[in-house]
């Protein structure tokens, strides 16, 4: 460990540099600082998300989702940067998480797009790639809004532009992109008015000027690791959000398949085993575990405690930055060396409900995002062909999503995100897929529920796709957790520990009583115009919490029918949807 420690002091007193070209090789060293660079700052990130929901932070996601680009090419000694740029490219869109990270995997795509056929690239390249990852990345995004991530790369791409039109070289205009991106995520909070009342700045875009001031270290020869006081200033910003990890340590992803497993007790027997960025998710038959930790053995021997492990995936990530750090020294006529760590391949959960034979006789599979025990006997009494496990904080990889699509025995498959933060992943399934895949752009469990219930296996997939379409239309969704941070939002003040209820995503009330919460929340829904309220209760409500509640909204509404089926999602005490 010492001589590891050494190696990042001799890197961090490494002398300046300028580089004007780059080639693969440079290439790699400079996504790869990126990377690094982001990952020393994903607390801060996650901590500029504007709702004070528990979620799929942005920071991480884009992390995940660079990783996942980085273990494409860490070992790659290919001097095109054509070809490096193609599978940075590829592995992004595999990877991509949450709607940051797809917009990310974008960005690289359109990138490697303006780098196609070049073996070196100069400034007036990386501006003109810069240019075509911007228009990609607002492609991507069905209804763009500035104050986001697009415009910091809209913005960045023009000044990079600017500035090689100026004559300046590549060090100087990645220098000038880095203070453009700074600029406009600056400017974010006047073009978008959530951010300006909970007074924070665009967290995708923080989160890419991250990406491009790794790169123009790399450039300049600097290092990408916090110093002492950087730590401190780092772990102010992030207002507790998440812990920065000392040294990275290492990344464990794994399924455990028991019974009765308790995803609450799991979560913090690791955390007390000293694991960080823990996020558990599944039922009491299958869980997936994600952690970080320095002692992967421990974590692991718990896990076979608890039942029969699968997909163990383990990934040395201090050695993936002291990599990069004896490579970049190396690069300068240093004799230090790179070291890897070596990975198995990447997890994927789910698992096949129904017959197989069953299967084999229907045309169109259906795959669906699901957390919690309940809902996922809900959907197999639907009949899904393949779930998904995820959701809230924990969401799925463009890649775990295609190996469901994959794992239907049919050629056409409709695809349920059932979460506002999965649907840009999903949609890029279909670019990967040789299947056709249809995406029902659910964003909760709820609306998918009522997509299948609208399903008739004797019609045709167009036929199924468009009525799909048209019934989560008809559904409202309301939402009831706990505030994970204090935030003023679209003028309703919330308080970290209070109730807050949502409806269609959008936040709308904030209290510290349950039933209180939900009834001003329902209110808000126009209850009058729906037949059917259906309750579904978390995994932390009891049968006679739930009862109560059932009662209380029948109560306010005597008209409405009322169903009442127990979910077991984490982190939402209830899902109701109207009808």
């Amino acid at each position: 460990m010492n001589g590891m420690a050494n190696l990042f002091t001799r890197f961090r007193r490494q002398r300046p540099q300028h580089i004007s070209v780059f080639n693969g090789r440079n290439l790699r060293r400079a996504i790869m600082a990126g990377h690094l660079w982001l990952e020393q700052h994903r607390a801060s990130v996650n901590a500029l998300n504007v709702f004070p929901v528990p979620d799929g932070d942005t920071g991480t996601n884009m992390c995940l989702t660079l990783r996942a680009a980085v273990k494409a090419i860490a070992e790659s000694q290919d001097a095109s940067a054509a070809v490096i740029a193609g599978k940075l490219s590829e592995a992004a869109l595999r990877g991509a998480r949450g709607n940051s990270g797809a917009i990310l995997s974008q960005i690289l795509r359109g990138f490697s797009a303006g780098l196609d056929g070049k073996e070196t690239f100069i400034a007036s390249d990386f501006a003109a790639a810069l240019q075509t990852a911007s228009r990609a990345a607002y492609k991507a995004v069905m209804k763009p809004v500035e104050g986001t991530i697009l415009t910091v790369v809209r913005e960045a791409a023009d000044a990079a532009q600017a500035s090689a039109s100026r004559g300046n070289d590549l060090s100087t205009v990645i220098e000038d992109t880095v203070f453009a991106a700074r600029a406009s995520v600056a400017r974010t909070p006047e073009l978008l008015e959530k951010l300006k009342e909970a007074g924070v700045v665009d967290a995708g875009g923080q989160g890419l000027t991250y990406v491009l001031e790794g790169i123009w270290r790399y450039t300049r020869g600097e290092a990408v690791e916090l110093t002492a006081q950087e730590q401190v200033s780092e772990q102010a910003a992030a207002k507790g959000a998440v812990e920065i990890e000392e040294e990275f340590g290492y990344e464990v992803v794994f399924l455990v398949a028991g019974d009765d497993l308790d995803i609450e007790k799991i979560s913090a027997s690791i955390n007390e085993m000293g694991g960080v960025s823990t996020v558990v998710a599944g039922d009491e038959k299958l869980v997936k575990v994600h952690t970080h930790t320095p002692t992967p053995g421990q974590i692991l021997d718990f896990g076979v405690s608890l039942g029969s492990l699968q997909d163990i995936n383990i990934e040395n990530l201090q050695l993936q930055s002291l990599q990069y750090a004896a490579e970049s020294r190396a690069q300068r006529g240093a004799d230090a060396h790179a070291t890897n760590g070596a990975t198995a391949p990447a997890a994927v959960g789910g698992h096949v409900a129904g017959s197989t034979e069953m299967e084999r006789l229907r045309s169109v599979g259906t795959v669906a995002v699901v957390a919690g025990d309940g809902m996922n006997e809900i959907y197999q009494s639907l009949g899904v062909s393949y779930i998904v496990p995820g959701g809230q904080t924990m969401n799925p990889s463009t890649e775990e999503l295609l190996a469901g699509v994959e794992a239907c025995p049919s050629e056409r498959v409709i695809l349920l995100p059932n979460n506002g933060n999965v649907i840009l992943s999903a949609q890029q399934v279909a670019q990967i897929s040789k299947k056709q895949v249809h995406i029902v752009p659910t964003d909760s469990m709820p609306q998918g529920i009522t997509a299948l219930l609208s399903f008739n296996f004797e019609e045709d997939y167009e036929t199924n796709c468009q009525a799909m379409d048209n019934a989560i239309k008809r559904v409202d969704t309301a939402e009831f957790t706990q505030a994970v941070r204090t935030v003023q939002v679209e003028g309703i003040s919330v308080t970290e520990g209070d109730i807050i209820g949502l409806v269609n995503g959008r936040l709308m009330t904030a209290g510290t009583e349950m039933l209180s919460v939900v009834h001003d929340t329902l209110g808000r829904m126009r209850m009058d115009q729906h037949e059917l309220v259906t309750i579904y209760s978390g995994e932390s409500v009891t049968r006679e919490a739930a009862d109560k509640l059932a009662q209380a909204v029948k109560g306010w509404y005597p008209s409405v029918e009322i169903e009442t089926h127990h979910g077991g999602q984490p982190f939402y005490a209830y899902l109701i949807s109207a009808e």
